[in-house]
């Protein structure tokens, strides 16, 4: 969703965007955040000769070896975050929304974060699921909804966790006992976090751990220009929560720990470093404060403020950037780091089990994904294992997916149901004809009555062609069966003494009726009357000389043997 403006303002985009509520709350403060700590610290130039690709292999690392720089973007503005926002539509878990009657698509809850979405793409009989982004653990969204990707035709899987190999709940524990050691030896602990998500765990897993460490006289400060819409916003989202949070809210109480935390003033919010916390600031402390990357936000300011003293620790807990990329710059430091990577995405076990469970008939993936990291090449497990094999696909690629639409579904107006007889041709199966308009409006398909043909109207006056109405023509039975071969012959045999047909025969002096199996049926011979009569699954042919009255005499024969509709 941070890319969202780059989509919608720079791309001549005029589609519809659609978003859950929570994730466009969640992301205006995730973007506003951004906006924020790049427009605090302006640059007084902007450069881009560098991005020239003779000079990039001359910069120091790691600018040498960045990707493409040719396509890196200035961060957009709050008034353009605000102009993509207003093109999303928000929809509900479960909420079927038709796409130009073409196909529909519904979000699923994907148990990841607050208003987080999987998403069905289905026509009448095609069903593709985009899975993205889940998590089967138990935290604070709704849990992952498995049953709707049931019979999928492909399922799109991206999004696994970023760190296969690491716990999360071992990796709580780790955080928590860290930063017990840290403040009962008189340091401070620095976690550099985004605004939402994982700080709403970790607020949690903190509050039920305080007293029971003695860290009770211990403040935590959240440090972020959105810090105080974040911690409301968890509060009010309460149908987007896991069921025991939901019931909180009927008691009344807080569905999260965090309020009560505020309430005793021992998690304080503040907008940035500057103004009521320098006032409230007191050592030791816990902060929590953006950005990860540790290049820009007020974590700068916390990284060189204790950076010197090895009393203090930071604690990375977002697994989206190399821990040590990010302390390159702050080299030497004093301080102790600690890698408590907390990523709840679906590791490849947990896959595993989802594709046992959902059975797609064909899986697409990241070509990541189809073999073992690079730097863990023996370790088979960390890779998707399905049958059949995964169709994998590289960035920006193209893929034809293993499926066509064979069908349509066509709606039929009652009058003209009304008017069909059904016939039963076998037990339990009957057919009916149909002569109707077929309307065709929005990828919808409906079948009307047939105009009824006009009365003549009298006078001389010639309609214009294209006011003639088709005319419906008088249809022949259709006709199903097959025809039993010995059967048949044995009657051209018989018939052969009976008038009238005998008459016929006999003047063409017929007498023997011989049979050829062909590739496709039979061939009936009747040698002296020239005449062939080619009997295939699908057809009959009747070929004779110039004799049309024994066509249509053996064409009533061949009839009587098939069923008429």
């Amino acid at each position: 969703m941070m890319a969202l403006p780059y989509i919608t303002e720079h791309t001549g985009f005029t589609g519809t965007v659609y978003a859950t509520e929570p994730t466009v709350q969640i992301g205006r403060l995730l973007m506003e955040e951004l906006v924020n700590f790049i427009e605090r610290v302006p640059k007084a130039q902007s450069a881009s000769l560098w991005k020239n690709k003779d000079i990039q292999r001359l910069l120091p690392s790691p600018l040498k070896d960045a990707v493409e720089v040719s396509t890196w973007r200035r961060c957009y503005t709050m008034q353009e975050v605000n102009s993509a926002l207003s093109k999303i539509q928000l929809v509900g878990y479960s909420q079927k929304i038709e796409l130009f009657g073409a196909v529909q698509v519904t979000p699923l809850s994907s148990g990841y974060a607050l208003g987080s979405s999987n998403w069905i793409i289905q026509s009448h009989y095609e069903k593709v699921s985009y899975v993205s982004g889940s998590s089967l653990l138990t935290t604070h969204p709704q849990p992952m909804d498995q049953a709707s990707l049931k019979n999928s035709d492909v399922l799109v899987l991206t999004g696994l966790t970023q760190i296969p190999t690491a716990n999360p709940d071992g990796m709580v524990g780790e955080f928590c006992s860290n930063l017990a050691l840290t403040v009962r030896n008189g340091g401070n602990v620095l976690v550099p976090c985004y605004p939402s998500g994982v700080i709403y765990d970790l607020l949690e897993c903190l509050y039920q751990y305080i007293d029971s460490a003695g860290l009770s006289n211990i403040p935590f400060y959240f440090i972020s220009p959105v810090a105080n819409s974040s911690l409301e916003f968890s509060q009010i989202f309460a149908e987007w929560l896991c069921h025991n949070k939901q019931t909180k809210v009927y008691l009344p109480e807080p569905p999260f720990p965090h309020a009560e935390l505020i309430q005793t003033n021992k998690l304080r919010h503040y907008p940035s470093i500057h103004g009521d916390f320098s006032n409230d600031f007191r050592q030791p402390c816990v902060v929590f404060t953006g950005h990860p990357s540790l290049r820009f936000g007020d974590v700068v300011h916390f990284m060189e403020l204790w950076g010197k003293s090895s009393l203090n620790t930071v604690i990375f807990t977002e697994p989206d950037f190399s821990y040590l990329e990010a302390l390159a710059p702050y080299q030497p430091l004093a301080m102790k780091c600690i890698y408590c990577p907390i990523d709840t995405r679906l590791n490849f076990i947990q896959v595993s089990k989802l594709l046992k469970e959902v059975q797609p008939l064909h899986v697409v993936c990241p070509e990541q994904y189809t073999q073992p990291p690079p730097a863990q090449s023996h370790r088979m497990d960390l890779m998707i294992d399905c049958q059949p094999p995964a169709m994998s696909y590289r960035r920006a690629e193209v893929l034809a997916l293993p499926f066509k639409r064979l069908f349509e579904k066509i709606e039929i107006m009652p009058e003209l149901a009304d008017s069909l007889v059904p016939m039963e041709i076998k037990p339990g199966i009957s057919l009916a004809t149909v002569s109707a308009v077929l309307h065709t409006k929005d990828n919808k398909h409906v079948l009307q009555p047939p105009p009824r043909p006009a009365p003549p109207t009298s006078g001389k006056k010639r309609k214009r062609a294209s006011e003639d109405i088709p005319d419906c023509k008088v249809l022949k039975p259709l006709l199903s069966g097959s025809i039993p071969v010995e059967q048949f012959v044995q009657t051209l045999e018989k018939t052969a003494h009976h008038p009238p047909f005998s008459c016929l025969l006999e003047q063409h002096g017929f007498s023997d009726v011989k049979v050829e199996d062909t590739a496709k049926g039979h061939i009936v011979l009747l040698q002296e009357a020239e005449t062939l009569i080619q009997i295939e699954e699908d057809s009959t042919h009747i070929i004779c000389d110039n004799d049309e009255m024994l066509r249509v005499r053996l064409r009533d024969l061949v009839l009587k043997f098939l069923q008429k509709f």
